[in-house]
């Protein structure tokens, strides 16, 4: 065979000629290291996309809602009940207080007033009458000033009226001096003591009885206010839980969960209670105010007005027409016409807590006490023609004697609206009692009826989890 010539390797291809390595370029960014809570966010974000996460929060979600439902009707329920407490333990018994301070003066003032009239003959009665309304309102003002705020507008008055009660007893014990002695200026020293009674003491005494009257006003005010913020949660989470029931009907086509059932059972249970107990304390504290604190109110004013009125008309006597004012141009004794005033606010008083009465326990006092007003009036007019025509002591026997005298049918006044007082207190407490009764164990009740909730709705969703496993 012939033979085959060698082929020739092929042609070598030209190189490329090599570069010298120049600068190598720095490397990109490192990216920062993930912190563990960006990771924990990021699982929870994934697992939020899954049914079994949208349960847990929304398990979360459901208990919440319903412990923050309870904690807020505790925390409302708890402020309504201690403030419908110190209406009836603290802030109504310092108003009286308050208005026993002011009448125990006022009182004070007549008897004294009374006595100076009876001259020597004095009575033991008398005598008592006016060192009762002492002692009286000595021992309110030690009450009212530990009960006082340091530094408080009723502090100040109360420290006022102990500086000026001293002076006004050493000027009523100096009138009775000089008018055993038969000195006319033992009447000079009781017109001062009474302008010193009425001009400084009494305000004084009516300002801390407002005072007190409007922190009884603000006790009311935070007991009755409606709890709209426990309401408003109770609603959101009763709506939350029948939507997740709702949900979980829809997904697994079973009619009940027993455990968002017991949780939505609770929230109802505590929502009706805080709804029902608070109305009822509202409407029991509505009528302890209403048929209670108003009618005490007026029958304070009608009492010191009576006693007002019968120191103005023991003054006209003992003045004996030392003072006057002008009124139309006409001159007339000073102390009749506060007398005629304060009657007509008696008489005004009289009527408005006859108004206000709602049974005969209340209103037959107020009639009786109607009825000696007009006798009361008919005698002291009578008693002024006698005075007038220079008969002063028929006119003095007419006002303090024994017989048919208008102080008999003064005391019939004062000692009837004395037992309508005690009726109407009576029945304040028992209306305030039983409002604030209305609102026991409903903040402890709501507490624990919330808990068993949360636990319910969190065992509910529970189940539902367990499917997935």
């Amino acid at each position: 065979m012939p033979s085959v010539p060698p082929q020739a390797p092929p042609p070598r291809q030209p190189q490329p000629a090599r570069t010298p390595p120049g600068p190598q370029a720095p490397p990109g960014p490192v990216p920062p290291r993930r912190t563990a809570f960006a990771e924990g966010v990021e699982r929870l974000r994934a697992a939020a996309v899954t049914e079994p996460g949208r349960l847990r929060a929304l398990g979360a979600l459901l208990a919440l809602l319903v412990v923050a439902f309870g904690a807020v009707t505790a925390w409302q329920t708890t402020g309504r009940a201690a403030a419908a407490d110190d209406v009836l333990h603290r802030s109504q018994p310092l108003s009286s207080e308050a208005a026993a301070i002011y009448r125990s003066l006022a009182e004070a003032n007549t008897a004294a007033s009374t006595g100076f009239l009876a001259g020597g003959q004095e009575t033991e009665e008398s005598r008592e009458r006016y060192e009762r309304g002492i002692r009286t309102a000595a021992e309110g003002l030690v009450t009212a000033a530990a009960n006082s705020e340091p530094g408080s507008a009723a502090a100040g008055t109360v420290a006022e009226l102990n500086r000026l009660l001293p002076q006004y007893k050493g000027l009523i014990e100096r009138a009775r001096v000089y008018n055993r002695q038969g000195f006319p200026v033992g009447g000079a020293y009781l017109r001062y003591a009474n302008d010193t009674m009425q001009k400084q003491m009494l305000p004084k005494a009516e300002a801390l009885y407002t005072s007190e009257n409007r922190r009884l006003d603000g006790d009311y005010d935070a007991a009755g206010s409606y709890p709209w913020a426990a309401i408003a949660l109770g609603v959101l989470a009763l709506a939350a839980l029948a939507w997740a029931q709702y949900r979980t009907y829809r997904r697994t086509n079973r009619v009940l969960n027993p455990g968002l059932v017991a949780a939505t059972a609770a929230t109802v249970v505590v929502l009706l209670w805080l709804t029902v107990g608070h109305s009822v304390a509202r409407s029991h504290l509505s009528a302890s105010y209403d048929h209670g604190v108003r009618s005490l109110n007026v029958l304070n004013e009608a009492r010191l007005a009576s006693l007002k009125a019968r120191g103005n008309e023991n003054l006209t006597l003992v003045a004996r027409g030392a003072e006057s004012r002008t009124v139309g141009g006409t001159q007339h004794d000073a102390y009749d016409l506060d007398y005629q005033a304060e009657m007509k606010v008696l008489g005004k008083d009289l009527a408005e807590a006859r108004r206000l009465a709602d049974d005969a326990a209340g209103e037959d006092p107020l009639t009786a006490a109607a009825e000696d007003v007009e006798q009361w009036r008919a005698r002291h007019k009578a008693a002024r023609i006698e005075d007038e025509n220079g008969d002063y002591q028929r006119a003095l026997e007419m006002v303090i004697g024994e017989d048919d005298a208008t102080a008999e049918y003064f005391d019939g006044v004062d000692s009837r609206l004395a037992a309508a007082l005690d009726h109407e207190e009576q029945e304040f407490e028992r209306a305030a009692g039983d409002g604030r009764g209305a609102m026991t164990g409903l903040p402890a009740g709501a507490g624990v009826l919330a808990a068993l909730g949360a636990t319910g709705a969190v065992l509910g969703i529970a189940r539902r989890l367990s499917e997935y496993r």
